[in-house]
This record gives structure tokens, sequence and C-alpha cells, in this order.
């Protein structure tokens, strides 16, 4: 078995199995009759109901290409180039989905850029209709195909059996990547369960391209959002997995390098880090318990642990919350200063290997440095991808945008003699410094992407809207107090 696996296997086995007896655990197979309006748990479960509803007050858009232009660089050709902001609260996540740039302006059930994987973590509705149409259906076709029945945001039935209310995983990629890992989702912990759910979305996963046939014999392709665990946990084992089966989700448009896109691998990494080894788990941190009218619940708001650092940061640390904030405060900056910097050694690489190519550098010239560019790249957007990594595990994440800065920088020694051969000798990379040039050189239409998608918005997705609500499947009383912010119109 390889070395990495073995690793990766023993950090969550030990976790799997801290301080209590092995339980079992509800799963996918035990969800009849999914309960995926949020509404609906309402009465039952007012308290927690009420703190989930709290996710709304995180509505501010945080226009992230702005922030960082180098983004726009190092996705040309791929959708967040187009747009991509800081995620919000899960009261959000299905607006965020619907509103974004990437997810085009589809003008019926079969237009559109995106498959249908691109609702899988976004609502509740997801593993509804898994159960009713079964997983290949579910992942066969455009995004639009569902925009009807996917109507509730991420909530109740995400993490809980609708029936018994236990705590259960009910996407089966979930489960599947856990089995490639070699471990047993039968006999996983409560404890355990508490990262799980959790885990079920925020993991690095890709769209694997499986082939099947539909009840009336027709051949169809699904995009079956899959884990590439199978050769470990670790960076490197989703690395050597990845190029093992040659796998890009696309093709750089700048640099002509066949990239990997980090999805959100919180889980992965706050596996590597300390948080984990000490048998802490997602929810000691993010939901911490609290008293609502004498009843004590799990708080559902989700927000920042450092937003309620007295229930959670200072019942293991000893220091004030004043010392404390500081010491995150100065390692935070250590890191943005790092990540900085490799996110303008990869933006410039990509941009010299552009030049290389234009000036007529063959292919045997620009394999290695093509390599270097998706190896660093990967590195670096797995390093932050999952936002809250820099907490989860702050030495695994400086190490491997240590690793990917080196990789950049080798990518560019290399470029310089490419570049000098071919007449490219004291060639500067254009200014990239702000969400319009950079966007500029990525080739991004944005005022006709920001024209299509309020088309769509003032039509499809009101039909869309609707008919949830004349169905049943949406209580309007979910998304009272919701705004409409984006990041291209306020």
């Amino acid at each position: 078995m390889n070395k990495v696996l073995i690793s990766s296997v023993g950090v969550l086995a030990a976790l799997l199995f801290i301080g209590i007896a092995s339980v079992q655990t509800a799963i996918a197979a035990d969800m009849e009759g999914i309960k995926s309006n949020n509404h609906d748990w309402a009465g039952s479960y007012p308290h927690q109901y009420g703190t989930w509803k709290k996710t709304s007050e995180s509505d501010e858009i945080t226009d992230l290409l702005k922030e960082k232009p180098q983004l726009a660089i190092l996705w040309a050709g791929y959708g967040f180039s187009k747009d991509y902001n800081a995620p919000r609260g899960h009261f959000y996540a299905l607006q965020s989905n619907q509103n974004t740039l990437r997810t085009g302006a589809p003008v019926d059930a079969q237009t559109g850029p995106m498959p249908t994987a691109c609702w899988t973590c976004k609502s509740p509705d997801v593993p509804r209709m898994i159960q009713q149409d079964g997983e290949l259906e579910f992942f066969t076709g455009k995004w639009a195909k569902y925009g009807h029945e996917i109507a509730n945001s991420i909530g109740c039935a995400d993490c809980h059996d609708s029936k018994t209310t236990e705590l259960t995983v009910g996407r089966p990629s979930l489960q599947r990547g856990l089995e490639s890992a070699g471990l047993d989702m039968q006999k996983v912990s409560e404890t355990e369960m508490r990262s799980l759910v959790c885990a079920q979305c925020h993991v690095e996963y890709y769209f694997k391209k499986t082939d099947w046939k539909d009840a009336a014999g027709n051949a169809q392709v699904a995009n079956v959002v899959t884990l590439p665990w199978a050769n470990g946990m670790t960076v490197e084992g989703m690395e050597s997995y990845y190029d093992t089966i040659e796998f890009k989700d696309w093709t750089h448009k700048i640099s002509k390098t066949p990239m990997l896109k980090a999805q959100h691998p919180g889980y992965e990494i706050f596996l590597s880090g300390i948080h984990a080894q000490n048998g802490v788990n997602c929810a000691d941190c993010h939901m911490p318990t609290i008293k609502v009218e004498g009843e004590t619940i799990t708080d559902h708001q989700i927000k920042g642990t450092l937003d309620q650092m007295m229930s959670t940061c200072l019942n293991c640390h000893d220091e004030s919350p004043e010392q404390f904030k500081q010491i995150l405060t100065r390692k935070l900056e250590r890191k943005e200063q790092l990540m900085e910097i490799t996110m303008n050694n990869l933006a410039k690489a990509h941009l010299e290997a552009g030049e290389a190519w234009r000036l007529g550098a063959t292919e045997p010239e620009m394999a290695e440095i093509l390599s270097d560019i998706r190896h660093g790249q990967w590195r670096w957007d797995y390093s932050i991808a999952s936002h809250g990594s820099f907490y989860h595990a702050p030495e695994e994440t400086l190490r491997i945008l240590g690793i990917a800065n080196d990789a950049a920088q080798s990518a560019r020694i290399k470029l310089a003699k490419v570049l000098a051969k071919h007449g490219g000798i004291g060639y500067v990379a254009p200014d990239f410094s702000t969400k319009e040039k950079a966007q500029t050189l990525a080739e991004v239409p944005l005022q006709a992407l920001v024209d299509e998608k309020l088309v769509f918005k003032k039509g499809l997705l009101k039909e869309w809207e609707q008919d949830a609500i004349k169905r049943g499947i949406l209580d309007p009383e979910t998304r009272k107090g919701m705004s409409d912010n984006t990041a291209y119109k306020k």
C-alpha cells in the first residue's frame, strides 16, 4: 500500500476511535423521504432553526478578484476568472450558486455551461433528488436541468436523517471516497460524524465522466462527483492520483498548462493539523453549545471561531482574548505574505509561458515548465481554497505554500532560458495589478456575462422559484430577509 495512504488512513482511523466506542450511524440508504424544506424543521427545532437563520447575517459580498487580481490570471480560461467571492453563510449558499457568473445564463433545462454536479453542495434538495432519480441520472445533463428542484439552501437535511434526526451522510461521494481510502463508513464513531457531515462538501473533488445507460437503453455520460483519495488524503497523494489518470480541470488560456483546480479541501487539510490529531472535530469549534431560552443546543449559525472565541478557542488555549488575537494576527500576516509572493510568481509564469508560445517555443521545450506550473498552482490552490486552512493546520499550510512557490520559481527560471532562445530577452509580464487589467489579459468578457446573467435572473430563475413554491418544495418563509448582493451589481 502507498505510504502516503497508510499515513492518511492512520490519522483518520485514530480520529474515528478516539475516546469512544464505534457506533452504527445513519447513512444514505436509511434516508427515505428526505425533508429538504428547511422550514419544515422549524416547528420541532425552533432554536436550532433560529440560529441557522442567523447565517443570513453573513450577506456581504467580498470580491476576491478585486482584492487579489492575480486570481484572474491564475484561472484564465476557467469559470473562476469570471467571478469569485469570499464564502458567506449557509443561508446564501444556493443563492451564491445561482448568482455567480460561473454558472452562466441558461434559457432552458438543456443550456448553460455547467453540469448538474454544480448543485451538489448547495442544498438538501440534492440528496432528495439523488434518492428520487438515482445518482447517475442526477449527475447527467446541464446545471439548469434541476433548477426547478433545487430550491432550499444548505440546511437541516444535509446533515440530519429526516426520520431519526441522527447525523447522516446523504452524499454517496463521501462514502465512496472513504472506502477508497480503506475505511468502513458503517463503523464510524458518533464524534467523527460531527466532522464527516461537514466533509460531505468541504473536501477536494472532481467530476468523473461515467458512461451508463438510462431506463430506455440510451447511452449517457454522468459527471459524477468523486473524491480523489485512493492514494491518500494529502496534497501529494491527490496530485499523484490526478497525474496517474492524466486528469485536468481545464487548459489554461494563456500558458496552455493542463490545470488542476482545488475545490475546498477543508477536511483533508484539517486532518493534517494539531486540532484533528488531538481529537477535535468541526462542530467543537464551528458549532459550540449555547443556551437559548433555557435549552442547550449546538449553534447552527456556523461562523468563524474567532467570533465566538470564549466558547471555542479559549476552552483549550491559555492566552487572554487579546493575546490570542495578536498571536493569530501575526501568524496570518506571514501566511498572507508567502501566499502573495506565490500568486505573483505563478501569474508571471503563466504570462511568460504565453509569450514563449507566441515567440515559437516548442512542446518539448515547454513540457517541464508546464509541469512545474501545474504542480505549483495545485499546491497553492490547495493551501488556500479551504479558507480556514491556516487555522486548521498552519504548519502544513506554510509547507505547501513554500513548495508551491518553489515550483513557480523553477518554472520562471526555465522560462527565462526559453524566452532568451526565441528572442524574448528582457520580457516583462504585463501589469495585472487591478481586476480590470487582469480580466482583460485573461480575455474575460465581463459585461456580456453580466448582461446575460441579469436576463436569466429576471426570467428563468424567477420561474424556478415560483414553481418550487407552487409544488411545496420551497417555503418563502425560509428566504425572508435575504438580500441579493453580487460583485457585479449591488
